[in-house]
């Protein structure tokens, strides 16, 4: 079978494949007799129908249809096999199947042409010697005492006080009542302002601009009317930006009696013995943590700098797979949040996931052939032991290794380790200038600044907010 070969871009191979009589009528007769085999014609044995009638029930054309879709397949996957090409993916015909049904004859050669994706043609112009900033991530000097402070308020003691005004960081049970102007100019109640023996901490930032710090300053029984105003950006609407009266009285006032910070408060908290081996702790862990963050940073850097010297021509096989998977993600974390996706989807809603998730599989799989590259040429390799070593220590903290995949989470590891591997040789090898955290983030911001596009109409402009819900009887949760 004689097969010319041509090179497409978007790393495609077109093929063609000039189908001899012989393969023409013999792919012809096996698909007739599998065909008569199995059909059922009132008034004959299965299997025993006469060729003609065969025809004439089923459509001479019809027949012809089906049979070369079985005769394209057939070349095409023998001329894949004669050229040695290494193919992924299906074949893409090329020529018109119209005008291959209108020229098609039972015997008579038959000239097609296909595309065939093939693995993607990867170009590193460099990836030695690279150049690049990163920003360093220094430990903030702040954040034991801070955390420490937070402890203390964990186990701090509420102490009743009578003999003095309420003042920030006490905490203080209140009545209130909200109030805002309705359409008429007059003051009303609104829905959720209003609360009976309301503990509340007063601390800046809690509840709307205002509130707590209108409460410091009250004695006990002392009732106040507050003026304050919503966040414009507040997360009920009918509110945001607007006036009111919250009408508060003062009926419990406590305050905070923190324990000391000595070895026993190290005991109770940890498995610390002593409050300096807790402070140790905390320190190596803040320093190991930005260390991390700071490393993280350097192979990003490295990372977009390698991507930048690439030039690969990907096959659409590849990307559909990378949106595949990246989709599958998503909807599992969907899932995982309790929420029944089957319900949800819609054939337009997943249509306008892959178009949002395209981009980000075109960039992953950038990232991946780049590091593969460099991997190939320097004959990085992740050594079994290695990698073993990984799988037990992984293996060890999963609850239920029952429900784990082994071959998935051999990949996976083994992809980890080998990105791991590689990026620290690109470290080696390249020179990495630490800027103080920030700098890089400013310089781009001004970048962008200088090249931002005029403002679009808001009329014609899609705008997606995610609001910052700020409501009055919500605290903020303070994390460590």
């Amino acid at each position: 079978m004689k097969v010319t070969q041509e090179v497409l871009p978007d790393s495609q191979v077109g093929l063609e494949i000039e189908i001899p009589a012989e393969m023409s009528q013999k792919t012809y007769d096996q698909v007739l007799r599998k065909y008569m085999r199995s059909a059922n014609i009132p008034g004959f044995r299965k299997g025993k129908v006469p060729r003609q009638v065969f025809l004439q029930r089923v459509g001479a054309q019809q027949f012809k249809v089906a049979v070369l879709e079985e005769l394209v397949q057939n070349a095409v996957d023998k001329a894949i096999k004669q050229e040695e090409i290494n193919a992924i993916g299906n074949y893409q015909l090329k020529s018109p199947f119209e005008e291959l049904v209108t020229q098609y004859e039972p015997g008579e050669a038959l000239t097609i042409s296909a595309a065939v994706d093939v693995p993607p043609r990867v170009t590193l112009k460099q990836y030695k010697g690279l150049s690049v900033q990163a920003e360093e991530i220094k430990p903030d000097p702040e954040r034991l005492d801070k955390t420490l402070e937070q402890y203390q308020n964990n186990l701090a003691t509420l102490v009743p006080i009578e003999d003095r005004p309420a003042q920030m960081g006490d905490v203080v049970v209140v009545d209130f009542v909200g109030k805002v102007k309705n359409e008429a100019g007059e003051l009303e109640e609104f829905q959720g302002g209003s609360a009976t023996d309301f503990q509340v901490e007063l601390d800046e930032g809690r509840f709307i601009p205002g509130f707590v710090e209108g409460i410091a300053g009250m004695n006990l029984d002392e009732t106040k009317d507050l003026e304050v105003d919503f966040p414009e950006d507040y997360s009920q609407e009918e509110l945001a930006g607007e006036p009111a009266v919250f009408s508060i009285t003062l009926k419990e006032i406590k305050e905070k009696e923190l324990p000391d910070l000595d070895d026993d408060f190290a005991q109770e908290i940890s498995e610390f013995e002593t409050i300096e081996e807790l402070k140790s702790s905390l320190e190596e862990r803040y320093q190991n943590e930005a260390a991390d963050k700071t490393k993280a940073n350097v192979q990003s850097a490295l990372l977009d700098a390698l991507v930048e010297n690439l030039e690969a021509e990907i096959p659409e096989t590849l990307v559909q797979k990378e949106v595949d998977y990246l989709l599958s993600q998503s909807l599992m974390q969907l899932s995982r949040q309790g929420i029944d996706i089957n319900k949800i989807l819609t054939q337009e809603m997943v249509a306008t996931m892959r178009d949002r998730t395209r981009p980000d599989a075109v960039d992953r799989l950038r990232r991946t052939l780049a590091l593969g590259e460099v991997a190939k040429t320097e004959g990085i390799k992740v050594e079994e032991e290695a990698l073993q070593t990984k799988i037990d220590e992984t293996m060890k903290a999963i609850e239920d290794p029952s429900q784990i995949d082994p071959d998935r989470l051999r990949e996976v590891l083994h992809e980890e380790l080998l990105q791991e591997k590689i990026l620290d040789w690109l470290e080696s090898e390249s020179t990495v200038e630490l800027v103080p955290e920030g700098t890089l983030k400013q310089e781009e911001d001004a970048s962008e600044a200088e090249t931002a596009e005029p403002e679009t109409p808001a009329a014609e402009a899609t705008v997606e907010v995610e609001a910052e819900t700020t409501a009055v009887g919500d605290s903020e949760s303070e994390e460590e």
